[in-house]
C-alpha cells in the first residue's frame, strides 16, 4: 500500500493541477511505491509540465547557505560583478547585468531584442557551470568560501537530478537507468538570481513590466527554490497565469523543452514567468526576491531525438532530433545581449 504522504496538491487553479510529491518514497520505498511516485512525477509533467517534491534530501541548512551567499555576492560593487561578467553562450557562466537576458519563448533575435529594449528584466544573475570544464572555466570571485559552496551545491544539484530522471524513466516506462548515460557529465548550470526591490510604482505605470518575461526552460528539467516573496506564475491550460506559491522546504521542478522533445511531446514545456509579488507592499516598494535555479541538461555531447515507443512511425515524431548542446547555444544565442 502507497502512503498517502505520497499524494498532496501544490497548485489546484484554472484547470492546472501540479501535484506536491513526497520523494523519500522513490528514494527509500519498496518497489510499488518507487513505481507509484515514478507514475505520478510521470503524470505531472504530462498533465501541467511542473511538480513540487519534498523530502527530496537536501537539507534546509544547505540550502539557506546557498542563499546567503548569494545575497552576499549580488551586494558586492557593481565593478567586482562586472569584472566577473558572463561572455557567451558557448561558456554560458558568470555575471549578467540588469537587462542584459530577456527570458522569452520568442525565437527571433530581432524580436528579443525589441523586447528587451521596451521591458527589460529586472534581475541580474550568476551562473556556474560543472568545474572540470578545461575550455570554459568558471568566475569565480576572490572569495574561497563562496566557491566551496558552491561547488558541492552543483554537485548536491547534480545527484538530484540524475534522481529525478530515472524516476521520470521510471514512470515513462523505459528501464529506471534509461537516463543515466545522458546525465552522468553535469553538463548543467546553477544560476543564482536577484530581483531588486522594487516600487510599485514601476509596475503600475508599466503594464508590460515583469521581473522575468514569459518563457520556457531550454533543457530536461529545472530545479527552482525560490524564498517566500512569490511571485512565479505558470500558464494554465486555460491561458492564464497561475500562482506557483512558495512551499517551505519543497524544491519546485519543471520540465524543459528538451524532454518535451524527447517524450515527442507527451511531456509539457510550460511557460512560465516572474511577475510583482501577489501581496501589495505596505511601504510601497516590493522587497527583493532571490532564487536558485538548477538548470539539467543532456551531457552537450548527445543527440535527442523522441524515445522510442513515443511514436509509431517516423511521420509520427513531432521534432526533428538534435544535439543537446546545439540547442542550448542556439536559444542562448536569442535571449542575450
Amino acid at each position: 500500500m502507497v502512503s498517502s504522504n505520497a499524494a498532496g496538491t501544490a497548485v489546484d487553479e484554472d484547470s492546472l493541477f501540479i501535484p506536491l510529491i513526497d520523494f523519500s518514497l522513490f528514494l527509500h520505498g519498496d518497489e510499488q511505491e518507487k513505481e507509484a511516485v515514478a507514475k505520478r512525477i510521470a503524470d505531472g509533467f504530462k498533465d501541467a509540465g511542473f511538480i513540487y517534491i519534498k523530502n527530496h534530501g537536501i537539507p534546509q541548512e544547505t540550502v539557506d547557505r546557498v542563499f546567503a551567499e548569494s545575497a552576499a555576492f549580488f551586494k558586492r560593487p557593481k565593478a567586482e560583478k562586472e569584472a566577473l561578467a558572463w561572455t557567451s553562450p558557448q561558456s554560458n557562466r558568470g555575471y549578467s547585468s540588469y537587462g542584459r537576458e530577456k527570458t522569452t519563448s520568442i525565437q527571433d533575435k530581432a524580436l528579443v531584442d525589441s523586447l528587451r529594449a521596451a521591458n527589460p528584466d529586472l534581475k541580474e544573475s550568476f551562473e556556474v557551470g560543472r568545474d572540470d570544464e578545461l575550455e570554459y572555466p568558471n568566475s569565480w570571485p576572490e572569495d574561497p568560501d563562496f566557491v566551496t559552496i558552491m561547488k558541492a551545491f552543483f554537485d548536491t544539484c547534480k545527484d538530484l537530478h540524475i534522481k529525478v530522471m530515472r524516476a521520470i524513466g521510471l514512470g515513462l516506462g523505459l528501464q529506471e537507468g534509461f537516463f543515466d548515460e545522458y546525465t552522468d557529465r553535469g553538463d548543467n548550470t546553477l544560476r543564482l538570481l536577484h530581483y531588486p526591490s522594487t516600487p510599485k510604482e514601476i509596475f503600475v505605470k508599466n503594464k508590460g513590466q515583469v521581473r522575468a518575461g514569459k518563457h520556457t526552460d531550454y533543457g530536461s528539467i529545472t530545479l527552482l527554490f525560490q524564498d517566500e516573496r512569490g511571485g512565479l506564475q505558470i500558464r494554465s491550460p486555460k491561458g492564464t497565469f497561475v500562482n506557483a506559491t512558495p512551499i517551505p522546504g519543497t524544491i519546485v521542478i519543471n520540465a524543459g523543452d528538451l524532454l518535451a522533445r524527447w517524450s515527442n511531446g507527451k511531456i509539457h514545456s510550460t511557460e512560465h514567468q516572474v511577475v510583482e509579488p501577489p501581496i501589495p507592499p505596505a511601504s510601497g516598494i516590493y522587497p527583493a526576491r532571490y532564487s536558485c535555479a538548477y538548470f539539467c541538461n543532456p551531457n552537450f555531447d548527445k543527440f535527442i531525438e523522441a524515445i522510442p515507443g513515443t511514436y509509431t512511425s517516423e511521420a509520427d515524431k513531432k521534432y526533428p532530433g538534435i544535439n543537446s548542446g546545439d540547442y542550448l547555444v542556439q536559444r542562448l544565442m536569442e535571449t542575450y545581449s
